[in-house]
């Protein structure tokens, strides 16, 4: 269980740089971003089938959330599109 956490805070360290980075010149950023997400996403449906989908309801929260920001990369995809 520690090495699911550890790999799924390692998945999810890219993320740090993206609060911190420059503003956005084109939308390749955010779907390199959003590629990392599905790629989180698809680590953590095998992590949840791996422990027969017994994490304390904390991984479907986790991939709950994962899929949460995957749909709000593709909405910031769209607006950058629409901005230029």
């Amino acid at each position: 269980m520690k090495k699911l956490l550890l790999a799924f805070s390692l998945a999810l360290l890219p993320f740090a740089g993206v609060a911190y980075a420059e503003p956005m010149r084109d939308t390749g950023d955010l779907d390199a971003v959003h590629n990392q997400v599905q790629s989180s996403i698809a680590a953590m449906e095998r992590a949840r089938a791996a422990n027969h989908y017994d994490m304390g309801g904390h991984g479907a929260k986790a991939e709950g959330l994962l899929r949460q920001a995957e749909r709000e990369l593709k909405a910031a995809t769209e607006a950058a599109k629409k901005a230029k």
